[in-house]
């Protein structure tokens, strides 16, 4: 074994063998692949996965590497077989709600650029032979989906990276990494030390344990699942090829499917969470078969097998092989964990990740390594994107449970999530309560929709009502508030907006540098700017107050944003950041009246001549002190009134009292969202990201290309504005008043033309919006399209933008 590499890659699996083969591909030669258990058949997950690719998924990120798995595998040889078997993909509905459900997933599909169909029962049977049709209402299709022949892909990828000088070492256990001065200095093994300044943990189920010899934590939790293979069914009797039917899907009863030859194999998600401590983990050569197989829980499988006979009567009868309990990783939130750590430079992470995206995420973190972004947008998959207490092990085990258990549950876009809650709070809390509040969490927070004491408001019994799936988890007190706050005035809790103080000498340069603001004005002013990836594409939105010369209040969209942040402060102590957010609060007082309410508690002056539109200020509420930044994400004239939390309880209160007279409501979520969409403010994150520039989604005005200085993203966004873009964000109203909910198809011409990112009944304007990204040459006023919602198509049109107060009026009074 040589002594030194550019890169170490842990874990031989899909996962590692992926970075490998792209590390190489793009120029890293000296690369070492080490793996504790025998190549290639290591003994981690990709070792037992049966392999099955189902593509469509309601994250767009992970529908896109779903895809480039597919087509990676497709030309991959071993041998000089296919490493892909494009059999295709069926799901089965044997409940009208999950067949409804079907019907979003063919729309998801055809907004992510996967060809689907929905299928009748008689299709699906033609298809699938052992299925009993009349069980079921229908099923949808995906005709690119399949097999991964994942051992046969890995052996092949590591053909072609040793070919460009990568070397593979198995039966070498990594016994520690060596970090000085903050950075990976060299990994030590079993068979000798390797000096690297470039680490990728791709160690599977093993990662928390490599994690924590070079002090980076990486949340997620071993868990057991039950595969098995069925004796020879005589229905299959003959079949020539490995697997000639699709693979298929039974979620009603948590199961799927695949040929294995004359046999079935039958996964089950039905039985209860088995989650597995790292620490007991075997190591290869201490278990029969697999470190990852544990053995058979029989009980456990008893009625998944009967409904899996029920759907498939030829399984009747037909003895079980092969049995086993197999463990693969989750996290959190069910997402991959992808990323350099910041404290300990040079060590990337590349973890929980299934056959289904193993290729695609190598691909992912060699271009990252190399070229300092990713080919694709991976804001969901961030290693950076959890708070510290999302970290616990308490919460990752509770919260991986919660996936596990749900992995195959019809997922409301507006589903609450489950325990531990609730866990942040702000201080107005107690009054949220009283007041009824319902509560969504985000970011740990709990978050308000609509509060029930506005059930009795006038204007509930105007609002327009919505169909079963837009009406789960919505109230019409969300279409009262929404308009309490255009006529009056109504508090809004954006505690949970993530916030962070820079000072010090360095820091206006600092922030000059990372975001695209001019920001040379005078303590006082406010700037909306954007934060840019080196290829342009949109890493963040911020507002920043200059609140004194050397001190700025930044507002951001989370930890990945003082994560960015963090990574780009100058050495030595001319800059601080500090995340602030956990020990202030904000209220967004926000209507025609709000400058009636806050005017009487303070002797600071609130009029418009001496507290501008866009200005921050020190004032006074009363006896307590806030940071009033004169903004509104709603469209309507108010402050954001920032204090220190313990302060918090009060200014509410405060606030309150003094709103009486003019109608104050409390405000929740769901009329935020319709508010901001009346008037066209884009949500970072949901209506753009890193795929997106600028202009392409309506916020060019926010990139000043004359400010002094360079900033990141400078030149790749000039290119890109000079280039144009092929599609625009833009603004959509349902000519049928229908209500949709996001990541639905936008059809022009009878074809696919793009997707809805954001959507709401705008309760000002009486229409139905959808912001969409479409064609260039569709985002013209006056356009017509149709969106698909539940396998229907509504007449839509391309409409202004914005839809409410275009000349900023009203934020201006």
């Amino acid at each position: 074994m040589r002594s030194e590499a550019r890169a170490v890659v842990i874990g031989a699996g899909i996962v590692g063998c992926s970075v490998a083969e792209h590390l190489t591909r793009l120029g890293w030669r000296d690369v070492a692949v080490v793996d504790q258990g025998p190549l290639f058949r290591t003994g981690g997950s990709t070792s037992h996965a049966p392999g099955l690719v189902f593509q469509v998924n309601p994250s767009q990120t992970m529908t896109r590497l779903a895809g480039y798995t597919v087509r990676r595998l497709a030309e991959l040889r071993h041998d000089g077989q296919p490493c892909f078997e494009a059999v295709g993909g069926v799901e089965v509905a044997t409940t009208p709600q999950r067949w409804q459900w079907l019907r979003i997933k063919h729309g998801l599909a055809t907004s992510w650029g996967v060809e689907s169909e929905l299928i009748t029962p008689r299709q699906v049977a033609e298809k699938v032979r052992l299925l009993e049709p009349a069980r079921i209402h229908g099923g949808l299709h995906v005709p690119s989906d399949g097999i991964a022949r994942a051992l046969w892909a890995v052996e092949a990828m590591a053909d072609l990276a040793r070919s460009r000088g990568a070397r593979f070492h198995g039966d070498t256990e990594v016994t520690g990494i060596e970090v000085s001065d903050g950075r990976v200095r060299a990994v030590d093994t079993s068979r000798g030390r390797i000096e690297t300044s470039c680490v990728v943990c791709c160690a599977g189920m093993w990662g928390p344990a490599v994690g924590r010899m070079a002090g980076v934590p990486i949340p997620l939790v071993p868990m057991q699942h039950q595969y098995v293979r069925t004796a020879p069914v005589a229905e299959l009797a003959g079949a020539t090829g490995e697997v000639d039917e699709p693979i298929l899907r039974h979620q009603d009863s948590s199961l799927y499917f695949r040929q294995h030859r004359d046999r079935y194999g039958v996964g089950s998600y039905q039985h209860t969470p088995l989650p597995v401590a790292v620490e007991d983990l075997a190591t290869p050569g201490e278990e029969a078969v697999a470190p990852s197989v544990m053995p058979f829980t029989e009980n456990d499988f008893k009625q998944p097998w009967a409904d899996a006979q029920e759907l498939l009567p030829p399984l009747r009868g037909v003895g079980i092989e092969q049995p086993l309990n197999g463990l693969f990783s989750f996290t959190a939130d069910g997402m991959p964990l992808i990323g350099e750590s910041r404290k300990v430079r040079g060590f990337w992470v590349a973890e929980a990740v299934w056959i289904t995206h193993g290729p695609a995420v190598g691909k992912a973190t060699a271009e990252w390594m190399v070229e300092g972004t990713p080919g694709v947008d991976l804001r969901e998959c961030d290693l950076h994107r959890f708070e510290r207490f999302a970290h616990s092990p308490a919460y990752v085990h509770d919260r991986a449970w919660q996936q596990y258990d749900e992995v195959y549950d019809i997922h409301h876009p507006m589903q609450p999530t489950g325990a531990p809650r609730p866990l942040r709070t702000s201080p107005f809390h107690q009054r949220q309560r009283e007041l009824g509040a319902c509560f969504m969490e985000a970011g740990g927070w709990e978050r308000p929709q609509w509060f029930e004491a506005n059930a009795e408001l006038d204007e509930v019994r105007g609002v327009p009502d919505r169909d079963e799936w837009a009406g789960r988890y919505w109230s019409p007190v969300v279409g009262a508030e929404h308009l309490a706050t255009r006529e009056r005035v109504g508090l809004y809790d954006m505690t949970s907006l993530k916030r962070a103080e820079v000072s010090g000498p360095g820091a206006f340069a600092f922030l000059q540098r990372m975001t695209t603001g001019r920001l040379d004005r005078p303590p006082g002013y406010v700037t909306y700017a954007l934060m840019l990836d080196d290829r342009g594409g949109i890493r963040s939105d911020t507002t920043v107050a200059r609140l004194e010369e050397d001190r700025f209040q930044v507002g951001l969209n989370g930890p990945r944003d003082v994560d960015w942040m963090l990574r780009n402060v100058p050495s030595g102590d001319s800059v601080v950041v500090r995340d602030i957010t956990g020990g202030t609060c904000c209220v967004g007082l926000w209507g025609p009246r709000a400058r009636d309410v806050v005017q009487q508690l303070s002797d600071d002056d609130f009029s418009n001549e001496a507290f501008g539109f866009f200005r921050a200020r020190e004032a006074y509420v009363r006896d307590v002190p806030v940071t009033a930044l004169r903004l509104s994400y709603v469209g309507e004239l108010g402050w954001e009134l920032y204090t220190s939390a313990e302060f918090g309880l009060r200014l509410w209160d405060l606030l309150w009292e003094a709103g009486q007279p003019y109608g104050v409501i409390a405000g929740g979520r769901g009329a935020f969202n319709g508010l901001r969409l009346e008037k066209g403010y884009r949500a970072w994150g949901t209506d753009m990201w890193s795929d997106h520039d600028p202009w392409a989604a309506g916020l060019g005005f926010a990139v000043r290309l004359d400010k002094d200085g360079d900033f990141v993203g400078r030149e790749a966004v000039e290119r890109r504005r000079q280039e144009g873009a092929s599609s625009r964000l833009s603004c959509l109203t349902i000519d049928d008043g229908a209500v949709v909910m996001g990541h639905e198809p936008v059809h022009a011409g009878g074809r696919p033309a793009g997707f809805v990112t954001s959507a709401a009944y705008g309760h000002t304007v009486g229409r139905s919006i959808a912001y969409a990204w479409l064609p260039a040459e569709l985002a013209v006023e006056g356009a017509s399209v149709e969106v698909e919602y539940l396998a229907e198509r509504h007449p839509a049109t391309v409409s202004p933008d914005p839809l409410f107060d275009p000349t900023m009026r009203r934020m201006r009074a």
